[in-house]
């Protein structure tokens, strides 16, 4: 199906049958169906990995009843016909077992974005998840920029954007709000960045 004005690329099966493939035929590929277009996210480099292992350790400690998951697929948009891979998706630990690739997203109270450097973070990363995450719900939306040295927390979502947005720079302390309610001491990304 080609890319138009009006439409999406490709049916969301096509997209799912797409992402089945390259899943199992390409080390790392993680394909999403955002905004009706078909992208494809880095495999993340060793910092991003790291950045998750401490986001990670501090819900581990703050908040055990959750598992910041790092590789569940999330049905997401008003219509539910796009497909994200969040970086990681804050949930009772039991919350996707059984639904396979592609999750509902009711009970995420957090998403999380690590930027990578490669050409489409700035409309995937930055306009495009936001968007997509907002119109589902989503309570929280983490996006922590390594570009731009800044961490972005966008909360109550209102059906297609985020009303709340807070931007600190990296090294500050983040006050993540309910339902996660959780402080991240953000001294540890600095050294995360190129």
């Amino acid at each position: 199906m080609s890319v138009t004005a009006d439409g999406p690329q490709m049916l969301v099966t096509e997209f799912e049958e797409r992402a089945r493939h390259a899943d199992r035929s390409t080390e790392g590929a993680r394909l999403e169906f955002i905004n009706g277009h078909l992208g494809g996210k880095a495999v993340p480099d060793g910092d991003h990995g790291r950045v998750i292992q401490w986001l990670t350790r501090i819900c581990m400690q703050h908040r055990p009843d959750l598992w910041l998951d790092p590789t569940q697929g999330l049905v997401v948009e008003a219509y539910r016909g796009g497909r994200a891979r969040p970086d990681g998706s804050l949930a009772p630990s039991e919350a996707f077992v059984g639904q396979g690739e592609w999750a509902d997203p009711a009970p995420v109270l957090l998403v999380v974005e690590v930027t990578s450097y490669d050409s489409d973070t700035d409309r995937r990363e930055r306009v495009d998840k936001p968007r997509a995450y907002a119109e589902t719900g989503i309570p929280v939306y983490l996006l922590i920029d390594r570009d731009t040295c800044e961490v972005k927390v966008h909360s109550r979502p209102d059906g297609g954007r985020y009303e709340t947005v807070q931007t600190l720079p990296f090294g500050k302390e983040v006050a993540l709000p309910e339902p996660v309610g959780t402080a991240l001491d953000t001294e540890p990304l600095t050294n995360r960045v190129r």
